[in-house]
């Protein structure tokens, strides 16, 4: 279950999604470790482009960029990982948003850093594939319970109109995913229902409902060439929010997550339920942090996205 330092505390690892990201991100971690900088110059290699450049100069186009957001995000998190490691922390468990579960299972061990490089690339490409741009739309719909929201998507819905709950991010806000037309009435809907806010989002694919399935496909192929080993502790997935150890589900679930909404307050009670303490986000913002904080006040959140909040992560967790 790992050892060293801080393992007195039961510590979950997370990992934020796409929507994260920021020009600038990763850029003191690369300047300021050289095992850092090697690794975003594997992730060039890898890539078959300057993503370094994209994270750290932009343009914020660019960098918005599903395929380039997908790796930009993972790389950041994996060495943001990778640099509280150098001071011996685990965790007992992890789970990622959406993308940032592929993050978690290189945490665990299920996926190498490479692997997940070049499939969270292919993933970004195969999604924004699925569904030409404006399309699909997706918006954050807050103050209305999920039921409320359920029950507004299937009286909305129609085969050729779709809208679904895409990420249950907390028990007060649902992301809602779709094809325009329905994602765009189901947000007036819901401020007249008495949603506090409903938001369309900035972008550019509907993640996460049934107009992903050209993109599960793609997938689906991609992932059967990489392998995937059993982890060192249990990654929670999005899909089931079941605490998985064997490689086979990992994939099958990642695959299964294309379509299927992102249960984030099921996995949230899942670590309250297990009893965590301490949860640490890595990777760019600390939307997760916000999240669980909201969530839960008893749980512990600490962020770590840069070489300051690194070094004050390791002097609260390095405490007697």
């Amino acid at each position: 279950m790992g050892s060293g330092v801080g393992q007195m505390v039961k510590t979950a690892f997370v990992f934020p999604g796409q929507g994260a990201q920021f020009v600038g991100m990763g850029k003191d971690f690369y300047d300021g470790f050289d095992w850092a900088k090697s690794m975003y110059e594997e992730a060039n290699d890898l890539l078959g482009k300057d993503i370094a450049r994209i994270c750290f100069e932009g343009p914020e186009d660019e960098l918005i960029l599903t395929e380039n957001t997908q790796p930009a995000i993972l790389i950041h998190s994996i060495i943001a990982l990778k640099s509280l490691r150098e001071h011996d922390i685990d965790a007992v468990i992890a789970a990622g948003h959406s993308l940032g579960e592929y993050s978690a299972l290189v945490a665990a061990g299920t996926l190498e850093f490479g692997d997940a490089v070049k499939a969270v690339q292919k993933r970004g490409q195969y999604m924004q594939e699925a569904v030409p741009v404006g399309v699909g739309a997706m918006a954050a719909i807050i103050g209305l319970a999920l039921t409320e929201v359920e029950g507004l998507c299937s009286s909305i819905s129609t085969a050729e109109n779709i809208v679904q709950p895409a990420n249950m991010n907390s028990p007060i806000q649902i992301v809602v995913a779709g094809h325009k037309d329905a994602v765009e009435k189901l947000a007036e809907e819901a401020k007249k229902a008495g949603a506090k806010k409903s938001i369309l989002l900035p972008v550019s694919a509907p993640f996460h409902c049934p107009l992903m399935k050209p993109a599960e496909i793609k997938l689906k192929a991609t992932l059967e060439e990489i392998t995937f080993n059993g982890s060192k502790y249990p990654v929670i997935t999005n899909v089931d929010c079941d605490a998985v150890s064997d490689g086979e589900t990992a994939r099958d679930s990642l695959v299964r997550q294309v379509c299927s909404p992102v249960r984030w307050t099921d996995t949230m009670a899942y670590f309250v339920n297990a009893k965590i303490e301490r949860v640490i986000e890595f990777g760019p913002g600390k939307v997760l942090s916000g999240l669980f904080k909201r969530y839960d006040k008893s749980i512990e959140c600490i962020p770590i996205s840069d070489i300051e909040s690194l070094n004050k992560a390791v002097s609260i967790l390095k405490e007697p």
